[in-house]
């Protein structure tokens, strides 16, 4: 069936995007499928690499334990420094134990739990995202998944230490973004960062799953658009051949940017510090669209919108490559 046959305006608009472009869609979904390597590291394997003494926390003091969050406090060059990363696991028995890296309401609040005790301490905070969205299943919903991954973003836009978060891997809905509100967002170049997953996007779209490749084509989750629309601050290179061919090498590369984010981050006053990150995340996502023909017949639905052109970018980058705020 051909995608532009189903569905409204919207999905007209999406299907006429990818059809026109077959080179872009196979380049997202290639690298969809870079991110979603079962070899590349994951939270624990940077972790291990970047911190000395470092001591997991379990439990969530109300529910119990969420193997698909590791999180706790390590050494990192000499100093405390708090963790949190989304861990899905190398074989079948540990992706099984560790739900595919699906967090479960138990899991953001052992996630809150260090953020307070970061900001208690006055030490700063890293998150590693890496996951194909939060658990979707009833028994998540019934312990109030929604609810948990409000208050997840909600102390993480409150917290007054300095924090950066850091796409390792597949960075996917509200799973990702729950621990990713923070004042700097990094993003491996192979890995990927949207509102849903593909296959979600495809089953919303077309209910058809089996579309996620042009669904991928469409939004375009990669580490370049990303960048372009200043949905993340930087791209960290990987190894050549992906992370998943070197994680030592990931892991190194991962540590300088760390550093310099911190660096940065440090020499900012805290109250700025604060306005700084709230105004980033309200400006993602700003557009505007311009009607064409009557106000009414748009209104009604008549006439189609005209948004060709239209959205705005956060950033514009020179040609100098230096970043202009707008």
């Amino acid at each position: 069936m051909n995608p532009r046959s189903v569905g409204g305006r919207f999905v007209r608009r999406i299907a006429d995007r990818i059809q026109g472009a077959p080179e872009e869609t196979s380049s997202s979904w290639d690298a969809v499928q870079t991110a979603r390597h079962q070899d590349r590291p994951y939270p624990l394997d940077y972790i291990t690499r970047l911190c000395t003494d470092f001591e997991e926390l379990h439990g969530d003091r109300a529910f119990g334990d969420d193997p698909a969050i590791v999180c706790g406090v390590g050494r990192y060059h000499d100093e405390p420094v708090a963790f949190i990363g989304e861990q899905k696991g190398r074989d079948t028995q540990e992706r099984t134990f560790r739900n595919f890296g699906m967090p479960s309401p138990e899991g953001y609040r052992k996630a809150l739990r260090v953020m307070a005790l970061a900001e208690k301490l006055d030490i700063p905070l890293v998150t590693l995202i890496d996951t194909p969205g939060a658990f979707p299943g009833a028994g998540a919903e019934q312990r109030g998944q929604g609810g948990a991954i409000a208050r997840s973003i909600a102390a993480m836009v409150r917290i007054s230490v300095p924090t950066v978060a850091v796409i390792v891997g597949e960075g996917s809905s509200g799973g990702a973004l729950a621990i990713g509100v923070a004042d700097r967002v990094l993003m491996f170049s192979g890995s990927t960062y949207s509102v849903i997953s593909p296959e979600g996007g495809a089953a919303i779209l077309w209910r058809d799953a089996g579309k996620a490749r042009l669904a991928a084509g469409a939004f375009k989750p990669t580490a370049a658009t990303c960048y372009r629309f200043g949905i993340v601050d930087a791209v960290v290179p990987e190894p050549k051949g992906g992370a998943q061919r070197d994680h030592d090498e990931a892991a190194r590369l991962l540590d300088q940017y760390l550093q310099r984010q911190f660096r940065d981050l440090r020499a900012i006053p805290t109250p700025d510090r604060l306005r700084q990150r709230r105004e980033r995340f309200r400006r993602l996502g700003a557009h505007r669209e311009f009607a064409i023909g009557d106000p009414a017949a748009v209104a009604s639905g008549r006439v189609e919108l005209a948004t060709g052109g239209a959205q705005e970018s956060p950033r514009q980058i020179s040609g100098d490559g230096s970043q202009n705020g707008r």
